[in-house]
């Protein structure tokens, strides 16, 4: 699919609001009318289009946002959610019952984590957790009770990649569902044409991109989410993680954006990541040469958007790390916060944070260090600038030293 363009997919969609406004309406009920009993049934039972019951079940504002997300992904249909998780646990809820196994990725966020390792065991579902960049290990796990491949496309916070195309052959041939989680990726990456069966994202990040809204979405099949919608079966609907039509609008206008924040996030994640590896720093990015994916993250993504806004930096221990993001902060470099893709850069020290779930001889296991700082890098106008006052930090907190950077 060499013309896919996923934000132009997105820009062709055309959406009037009910009096003629360039946004859509925004539907602020939770319920609706019917001038016949009849319409009201047959909407139950799911006979009827373009009728609205009761907005756990669908709303025009999600609805909107739902096809506007899967033309971005490539998918027939999308289903919208409250969060990322909301997304996520429903998902793996409708394609799995008790007996049944996944094989996941071992480096994913601490929530999904927590989930597959910690609450699908008390419903009968067990994971085993690999190396995702091993095709040859992901395989070997699989067992006649695996339903699900479970994997992030740039994996956080170490951000490995994952072979979508490699896995999803591993899939076919077992019969199961390729799964991944989109999150770090938006536009990049559209693992739909690489073979996924399903994609999720984190709206919270880059998609809606302004830390305002908590929001998710699974773009898959019509009747995959027809099944997550299903009124007596449907995760998705009996669980309830339903987005709130106020927050779909907000994130369906930020989405119009995605691609020019797209591209300077990348860019400048690039720029810093380069530097930084050259003043001798342990630097992440799949965008630089050392990344050992990197030759193979250059055949999955779009080349207009880049390889992302994400980084990782390792400077020797946690206090070190928590010592510049303090000083990082108090320089206006950014915030000391979880989350991504905001305009201002991000930075976190995840063994602490995000992947706290994760225990302490995992994370040793998988290379995730007591130094390493993840890095949302934000859209700041002169990088260079920005690249600077950071390397002054560095040299203050002797993580640098001055004979490094001349």
């Amino acid at each position: 699919m060499k013309n896919f363009n996923p934000a132009d997919n997105i820009q062709d969609l055309q959406y009037f609001g009910e009096f003629g406004g360039v946004n859509p309406s925004i539907s602020d009920s939770s319920t609706y009318t019917f001038l016949s009993a009849k319409t009201m049934f047959d909407t139950f039972e799911g006979n009827m289009e373009g009728c609205y019951l009761y907005s756990r079940h669908s709303s025009p504002s999600n609805l909107y946002l739902d096809k506007a997300l899967a033309a971005m992904e490539g998918t027939e249909s999308a289903n919208v959610s409250a969060s990322g998780m909301g997304a996520i646990t429903p998902t793996l809820l409708q394609l799995c019952d008790s007996g049944d196994h996944i094989v996941s990725s071992r480096t994913i966020y601490g929530g999904t984590y927590a989930f597959l390792k910690n609450f699908t065991p008390r419903l009968g579902i067990k994971t085993t957790f690999v190396d995702i960049t091993k095709l040859d290990i992901v395989e070997a796990a699989i067992t006649s009770k695996t339903k699900v491949l479970y994997c992030e496309t740039v994996s956080n916070p170490l951000l490995e990649v994952a072979d979508i195309a490699g896995l999803a052959k591993i899939a076919k041939k077992h019969n199961l569902k390729l799964v991944v989680d989109n999150t770090f990726s938006p536009l990049s990456v559209s693992p739909a044409t690489l073979g996924a069966d399903i994609v999720i994202h984190s709206l919270t990040k880059y998609i809606n991109g302004s830390s305002d809204t908590v929001g998710g979405v699974t773009c898959a099949s019509q009747e995959f989410i027809n099944d997550l919608k299903n009124v007596n079966s449907g995760a998705s609907m009996l669980l309830g993680p339903t987005m709130d039509s106020l927050r779909s609008a907000s994130v369906m206008k930020n989405l119009r954006t995605l691609h020019i924040r797209m591209k300077q996030h990348s860019h400048n994640a690039m720029y810093l990541a380069e530097r930084f590896e050259k003043n001798g720093l342990k630097t992440v990015y799949p965008g630089l040469k050392s990344h050992p994916s990197h030759e193979l993250y250059a055949t999955m993504i779009n080349p207009e958007y880049g390889f992302g806004g994400m980084m990782t930096l390792d400077v020797g221990t946690l206090a070190k790390a928590n010592a510049l993001m303090e000083l990082m902060q108090a320089k206006n470099l950014g915030y000391l916060a979880v989350s991504l893709g905001f305009y201002k850069t991000l930075f976190s020290a995840p063994g602490t944070s995000t992947s706290s779930e994760i225990p302490m001889e995992e994370q040793i296991e998988m290379g995730l260090t007591d130094g390493l700082i993840r890095f949302s890098i934000g859209l700041d106008n002169d990088i260079e600038r920005t690249y600077q006052m950071m390397k002054e930090c560095m040299v203050e907190l002797n993580i640098l030293t001055a004979e490094s950077i001349s």
